[in-house]
């Protein structure tokens, strides 16, 4: 085991990762309790997606430690579970079992755009500053999704958006849970963001705002709502408002994913030379877990940015992603604390992710024009318009423009050229 995951090379023990593991899993585990309820308002059964999200990370986890050596976690994404829910079925009006189809479809594509080594070839390509700029800007996005869901955001038709009633009771229990978390993490105290929501919960508990739970362990959830339902609606796609969702997925995941990995692989020093080495076999994990993860009910999974928490304290190996998919695997069992968890208690949880994202920006050049307004296009726009996709395709049209302008035309990839174009059609056929 040692051997095989280079735990010399690396400077290393089985004491070290496992502690990296639990640190990992501890950060990412409220992805166990947002991401069904925001699947469930799209009409999907919260316990059958409990359970498909905790499988798709135990599966994605262990594909992407094993395979590539990377102390990572794979868990269904923040940012695409989003989109799915608020995009595609409510905006939309698709059901979600169709939308869920959508998903597999653009999976499938996936690992063959990974096999094929293009989405390798694709992020080595994507400039060191965009990469930066991809990674800040989904930081910014997840934290206004936990603005509005604690309501201290809300609309206004004057401003658009302004400051919501902090005294409300379920607001000024977002507030109280955000300040405990941050005060825990700034603490240096690792699982900050779990023991947030627990915290937050057990004192809307006593606030008389949460009802308390049946149990605290119970059966795990069945996935009978969800289980293969992907295959019943393959024949329901062909129509060319399903087909321009499964390239929307497949445009949103494929960014998403690698803004996530470029990030990830930044902080724990993996890149070298504005690459990532052995990227090809972190993408097919990655690629293969949305496969199996439409299959199991549940949105794209994406590699986990709160796997910083891990690679901080100590995780080189994929050992690491051994220990994070056991600590998934146990809790399975816990799946009756879904009934207490609010909005308002997971949005700190957002909030404080978007703030670890938007880190990245600080390492854009700023000084240079032609870098800076493509970069800060790529950030703004994608809580600006809730999509992330759309803030990378503006970044990617900007990029090669400025740098025409300039008539440093050899500096630009034939790859950014064409993604540009790619882009440009994409806003005038499809978006």
């Amino acid at each position: 085991m040692r051997e095989y995951f280079q735990f010399h090379d690396r400077n290393t023990s089985y004491k070290q990762e496992t502690l990296a593991g639990i640190t990992t899993f501890l950060s990412m585990a409220y992805i166990l309790i947002v991401n069904p309820i925001i699947l469930g308002q799209a009409g999907m059964e919260k316990g059958a997606v409990f359970t498909a999200t905790a499988l798709t990370a135990i599966i994605g986890t262990l594909l992407i430690g094993i395979l590539a050596n990377y102390p990572i976690g794979i868990a269904p994404s923040m940012g695409l579970n989003s989109f799915f829910t608020f995009s595609v079925c409510i905006g939309m009006g698709i059901e979600w079992p169709v939308a869920l189809t959508g998903v597999f479809i653009a999976g499938i594509l996936f690992v063959i755009l990974s096999l094929l080594k293009i989405r390798e070839k694709i992020i080595n390509t994507i400039p060191q500053d965009l990469k930066y700029a991809i990674a800040s800007g989904i930081g910014f996005f997840i934290a206004f999704i936990g603005l509005k869901n604690a309501n201290i955001i809300v609309a206004n038709p004057d401003t658009i958006v302004s400051i919501g009633n902090l005294t409300t009771p379920t607001t000024a229990l977002a507030v109280i849970g955000f300040i405990i978390t941050v005060a825990m993490l700034v603490r240096g105290i690792h699982g900050g963001i779990f023991y947030g929501i627990v915290i937050t919960t057990i004192i809307g508990m006593l606030m008389g705002l949460i009802n308390l739970p049946s149990s605290v362990v119970g059966k795990v959830p069945s996935l009978e709502p969800t289980f293969g339902v992907v295959f019943s609606h393959i024949g329901d796609i062909f129509t060319p408002e399903l087909l321009s969702v499964i390239f929307t997925f497949l445009f949103v995941a494929f960014f998403d994913t690698a803004g996530t990995l470029i990030a990830i692989a930044s902080q724990a020093k993996i890149m070298k030379n504005n690459k990532i080495p052995n990227a090809g076999k972190a993408l097919l994990a990655d690629s293969s877990s949305s496969v199996i993860g439409a299959i199991l009910g549940t949105s794209t999974p994406a590699t986990s940015v709160e796997s910083s928490a891990g690679i901080a304290v100590g995780g080189r190996t994929g050992f690491t992603s051994i220990i994070i998919a056991a600590c998934f695997s146990v809790a399975l069992f816990f799946s009756p604390i879904l009934s207490v968890i609010t909005s308002e208690v997971t949005a700190p949880a957002l909030m404080i992710v978007g703030s670890l994202m938007a880190m990245e920006i600080s390492k854009i050049n700023w000084s240079k024009l032609e870098i800076v307004i493509p970069a800060f296009i790529t950030i703004i726009m994608m809580p600006l318009t809730s999509s992330v996709a759309t803030g990378i395709a503006l970044g990617f049209i900007l990029y090669p423009v400025t740098l025409i302008a300039q008539k440093r035309f050899k500096e630009i990839h034939p790859i950014m050229y064409a993604l540009g174009f790619l882009f440009v059609l994409y806003f005038i056929f499809v978006a």
